[in-house]
């Protein structure tokens, strides 16, 4: 779950980490009340949940409030790659020294969570890590064992020349961190991380994206999800306790379980076909969520043929084979289904489908490859 600029910098001020003063505006009125109480120079910056929003033309630097009004209302009729800009974040303008990159996020490969500091910030970490990685450093850490104190100094002395800088950077790294795991982030990162004129070391820009499974225990991160972030479809998955996102490929899946459905897709591949999305019914399938199921795959006019693909535990075939029979009757489904069925109640399951003129596989290779036959 990402959160916007705003939200982001909510989050910062919790955990004591500086920034410029600013405040959000959804509108150009608003946001030239704003540059009123700041009584200074301004930043407008578009509040996308994208990347790229400067080179787009979503922040301007504006020297009274007449010119934040005027900025802020051309940024607000922006378009940025796809998503409309519906608020601006105004914040007081600094004189800028230098600018660093600092970050948290997680490493899959070592089971870790890394530390990535940069003395050349402000532009895209990814880009720089391409053509200059030299320039990026980064740390290790064991989520079990927590930040060691000495192994961070060391490192951000190499990139904080200054000592006295290093160890400010220190408290702030320190902050950020417990801002990442007590969040439960998958990324956290200030780009720019300034060093003003004036001595100050800010945070100019925040980026926090909290990983969804753990929202169960943040209700009050839950309340700053974000519809924009997510498609049409997505919003109705969530809304049925679907796990669903949308691919390129033209083979529809309806599977439970998470790994299951990435093998599925696998073997989609394997074989020479595409998947159309990815969709986890869940551990525990009513039939109407499997009719819903259909109902969101049958929103992509691409989808030539469906795969059902369902290892029955908790989940119970017959209930499965419930939703199909509903989705057939009420969707008139004009494209091929490929069903394979195994586990709990697989018999009852399999005489429902029987008894309508459907037949159901046991083995997922077979079924894999007459779905990939179909399209």
């Amino acid at each position: 779950m990402k959160l916007y600029e705003y939200q982001a910098r909510t989050l910062f001020e919790k955990y004591g980490i500086a920034s410029a003063p600013g405040r959000v505006a959804g509108n150009p009125d608003e946001a030239f009340q704003v540059a009123q109480e700041l009584e200074s120079a301004c930043a407008v910056k578009a509040q996308v949940l994208v990347g790229g929003r400067g080179k787009a033309g979503g922040v301007k630097i504006a020297k009274n409030p007449d010119e934040v009004r005027q900025h802020a209302g051309r940024i607000l009729d922006m378009t940025i790659k796809s998503l409309p800009v519906k608020k601006v974040l105004v914040s007081k303008a600094v004189d800028i020294e230098q600018e660093f990159y600092i970050g948290f996020t997680v490493d899959r490969t070592a089971k870790a969570i890394a530390f990535i500091a940069s003395a050349a910030g402000g532009i895209d970490i990814e880009e720089l890590a391409v053509h200059e990685p030299e320039k990026i450093h980064r740390l290790t850490i064991n989520p079990l064992q927590g930040m060691d104190e000495n192994e961070m100094r060391f490192l951000l002395q190499q990139v904080f020349v200054e000592p006295e800088l290093a160890t400010r950077t220190l408290d702030t790294a320190q902050k950020l961190y417990r801002l990442f795991t007590e969040n439960d982030c998958s990324l956290v990162e200030i780009n720019p991380f300034a060093l003003t004129k004036s001595g100050e070391l800010l945070a100019l820009d925040a980026k926090v994206v909290i990983d969804d499974n753990a929202l169960f225990a943040h209700e009050d991160l839950e309340k700053l999800r974000n519809r924009e972030e997510y498609g049409p479809d997505e919003l109705e998955a969530n809304e049925w306790g679907l796990s669903f996102i949308n691919l390129d490929g033209n083979i529809g899946c309806i599977v439970n379980g998470a790994g299951l459905a990435m093998a599925t897709m696998d073997l989609i591949k394997l074989f020479g076909g595409s998947p159309a999305n990815f969709l986890d019914v869940g551990g525990s399938s009513s039939p109407e969520k499997v009719l819903h199921a259909f109902e969101i795959i049958s929103h992509n006019p691409g989808v030539k043929a469906i795969l059902i693909n369902i290892f029955g535990g908790i989940t119970r075939c017959d209930d499965i084979a419930k939703g199909i029979l509903q989705a057939r009757q009420r969707m008139k489904l004009s494209i091929p289904l490929v069903i394979r069925l195994i586990g709990t109640n697989e018999k009852e399951g399999r005489a429902l489908l029987n008894k309508a003129g459907i037949e159901a596989y046991e083995d997922l290779t077979s079924a894999v490859k007459k779905v990939v036959e179909f399209v």
